[in-house]
């Protein structure tokens, strides 16, 4: 079954909020299995002050956290109610690349497949496209923590 989302659905499911929430609807989400998540890059994020002045690129780390953030949302949408909203954290990257610069005006569009789910923990393949263009990948892994 395909479920969509849109950011205040986002909002039940991750404790992140302005400036740092970086997935703005759910496109897919099949439980336990995959999610696709867009990101609207605007020139109004706050990162584009300082990197870089006159040639604006998303930086990598918050794509990967964005990559992040739709795993988190994938892994609570079948966990108990409890634990939605909770905090999940890294436990580690692997097999980061990034192949070509986010600027403002694209439409990112993440798709994360679930690797591994333990109880608390999740291991997680994801791809970043723009346009169809792969522009960053990587497996990542974490761990849920409390609820804030």
């Amino acid at each position: 079954m395909e479920t969509k989302y849109d950011i205040l659905d986002i909002m039940k499911y991750l404790p992140h909020r302005y400036p740092f929430l970086l997935i703005d609807r759910i496109i897919e989400l099949v439980p336990d299995e995959k999610i696709v998540a867009l990101k609207n890059v605007s020139m109004n994020e706050p990162y584009f002050q300082g990197h870089f002045p006159g040639m604006p690129i998303m930086p990598g780390v918050l794509i990967v956290e964005a990559m992040a953030q739709a795993g988190g949302v994938l892994f609570t949408s079948s966990a108990p109610p409890e634990q939605h909203g909770a905090v999940m954290f890294f436990m580690g990257i692997d097999k980061a690349k990034f192949r070509k610069p986010v600027v403002p005006g694209d439409q990112l569009i993440i798709e994360a497949k679930i690797l591994r789910k333990r109880a608390t923990a999740l291991k997680l393949s994801a791809t970043a496209t723009v346009s169809g263009i792969v522009v960053a990948e990587a497996e990542l892994m974490a761990t849920i923590g409390e609820k804030v």
